[in-house]
């Protein structure tokens, strides 16, 4: 199937570019043509029929990735490791311009982690929108650092861990783990089984971190949160990925996680494309209302867009997509392009998904429309619209 869409200014990945004719075959861009601000020319749109032609209004920008999502629109992939919660977590995600996402299954027991991967295997199978993979967040952590994981079922790594990592038929594997309670050489049979290691959760020291960055751990999860950190003496894990040319760090950018001071050290400290946005997301995101949850029969309480165990710690986020884009320009004062970036291209890069996070011929038409107040009006995935706000929809049915 064949579709233009004519844009008045898209991201390519890089730049603001003006507007434009963007066509779409069979999920991929396959050409597009600049159009002069006098008008269009049907010729630019290969002399498509006039249905084939869809005008929007507003900016157009790469798809959002996001390699840490724990539930959305009242599903928790803990709760229910179905596909079915899968879908109701992507379309909850949708609406806030993620167009790829890994689930995430935090700590849970070795039943539940066989049952999350039978389900994104079935997604990856189907083809379901938007799912790239998995993200199991433990449970080989660190007790110290465990924040609300819970400690019943943090352990060492077995054989039926390593087995289930070690599948072939998950899309992209990412697993975090706290590197003092698994040796540098697991770290190594993991990475040779595909798996993509994320350090955190973890009170380890400066040596041992280098040490599993070495056996080819390439990231870091939730930066700041939830492992040692950075001091005169003693680095911690924190100063070993502030330190780290090639490692990626996820960064939560809400507000409560970590301090915009903070932030802004981190992204100034590492190369430029090595800081991603996550949302760590839980149900609520995509929910109007302000119910609590619970997570492994504890309350998690909601006041506005914090989430807190009862027992105070920080329980994941309240956080999409296009507001932790949003949030990144207000409050750490980034450049609108930058913080693009760090939700779509350099995510798009960390997991060697090439197809995604630009704007350009060849790549997957993975699309978020941005109105004036910078919120997302359209979502489309490989070329076909999932999401589409019913004002932006109304608007455009009376001509406005």
């Amino acid at each position: 199937m064949k579709q233009t869409l004519i844009v008045d200014k898209y991201f390519d990945g890089e730049l603001f570019q003006p507007r434009a004719a963007i066509t779409v075959e069979n999920g991929v861009i396959s050409a597009i043509n600049h159009i002069a601000d006098t008008g269009l020319d049907l010729q630019l749109v290969d002399e498509y029929a006039l249905e084939n032609v869809t005008h929007l209004q507003g900016k157009l920008v790469p798809g959002f990735v996001d390699v840490q999502v724990n539930g959305g629109g009242g599903a928790l992939f803990n709760a229910q490791p179905t596909l079915d919660c899968i879908k109701t977590i992507g379309a909850a995600h949708s609406k806030f311009g993620t167009t790829g996402f890994l689930p995430t299954l935090i700590t849970d027991k070795v039943e539940v982690m066989a049952k999350a991967a039978d389900a994104v295997a079935e997604a990856i199978a189907s083809k379901t929108v938007g799912v790239l993979g998995i993200h199991f967040e433990g449970p080989h952590l660190s007790v110290p650092k465990k924040g609300v994981h819970p400690q019943s079922f943090i352990r060492t790594i077995s054989d039926e861990e390593l087995a289930i990592f070690a599948r072939k038929d998950l899309g992209i594997k990412v697993v975090t783990l706290a590197p003092e309670n698994v040796s540098a050489e697991v770290i190594k049979t993991l990475v040779s089984h595909d798996v993509k290691v994320c350090l955190g959760h973890s009170n380890a020291d400066y040596d041992t971190v280098v040490a599993a960055l070495e056996a080819g751990a390439d990231g870091f999860t939730h930066l700041f949160n939830a492992m040692s950190g950075f001091g005169s003496r003693e680095p911690g894990m924190v100063g070993a990925a502030l330190e780290s040319e090639h490692a990626w760090c996820g960064l939560i950018v809400d507000g409560h996680h970590v301090h915009s001071a903070t932030a802004k050290v981190a992204i100034n400290a590492k190369p430029q494309g090595k800081v991603m946005l996550v949302t760590d997301a839980m149900p609520p995101v995509g929910m109007d209302d302000n119910a609590s949850f619970e997570l492994f029969g504890t309350e998690v309480i909601r006041q506005g867009d914090r989430l807190n165990a009862k027992s105070g710690e920080l329980a994941g986020c309240v956080l999409d997509m296009v507001g932790a884009v949003n949030n990144s320009v207000s409050m750490l004062g980034l450049s609108h392009e930058e913080a693009l970036k760090m939700a779509s291209l350099y995510p798009a890069q960390y997991l060697n998904k090439t197809e995604l996070g630009k704007i350009a011929v060849g790549q997957q038409a993975d699309f978020v429309l941005l109105n004036s107040q910078q919120t997302v009006s359209q979502t489309y995935i490989k070329g076909e619209l999932i999401y589409s706000d019913v004002a932006y929809t109304e608007s455009n049915a009376q001509g406005v």
